[in-house]
């Protein structure tokens, strides 16, 4: 598949007011309560909508919830950016932390941590449309470590972002698994000891 597409189904048309409104719902509750605990019913009764609607939205749960996952991975990458934009020193190795920064602030008042690793606990090794999103997000999240490194002059960035990627990752699931709240600061020191050793 390639990269960012999201197959729905065969004559499907998400981009509609009632496709927008019921992914919109069905990001709430797969979020909130569970991809599996979440069925097509409640779906479109919260979104107001029919079954029948959203099956000729997105031709199958399946599909939704990987445009689910597609589209919260599109509003992060909105938000870190625009976080980077703002929020973050203009150059230098302090824009990789502050990735760290924008995640702790998405997460602000979230009892369920990482959609990602959520997902991929339902998900499991399946051949759910929905996995090849969440590897190519975990793409996506390496390659901009790999980015911020080399726009800051550090030496051989592809290795050294592969490292950071991986420390950030645990970061995470040890914050939403493990509930350390501690996680990200230990992450920022380690991702400082990474440099430093270059």
């Amino acid at each position: 598949m390639p990269d960012g597409v999201v197959v729905v189904g065969r004559g499907a048309n998400p981009d509609t007011p009632a496709g927008r409104r019921i992914l919109e719902v069905a990001g709430v509750l797969f979020y909130e309560r569970g991809i599996g605990a979440v069925g097509v019913d409640l779906i479109a009764e919260e979104a107001g909508t029919t079954k029948k609607t959203l099956y000729d939205r997105f031709g199958s749960k399946d599909a939704l919830v990987a445009a689910y996952l597609k589209r919260r991975e599109e509003r992060w990458e909105e938000f870190l950016d625009e976080w980077l934009r703002t929020r973050a020193p203009r150059s230098g190795v302090d824009r990789v932390l502050a990735v760290l920064d924008a995640e702790e602030a998405w997460w602000a008042g979230s009892r369920r941590g990482c959609a990602f690793v959520n997902a991929h606990a339902e998900l499991g090794e399946s051949d759910h449309p929905g996995r090849e999103v969440l590897r190519e997000g975990k793409r996506r999240s390496r390659a901009k470590f790999t980015a911020l490194l080399a726009e800051a002059g550090v030496a051989d960035a592809d290795t050294l972002g592969a490292r950071v990627h991986m420390v950030y990752e645990g970061a995470m699931v040890n914050l939403t698994v493990g509930g350390m709240t501690g996680a990200f600061d230990e992450a920022r020191d380690t991702i400082r000891a990474l440099v430093a050793a270059g």
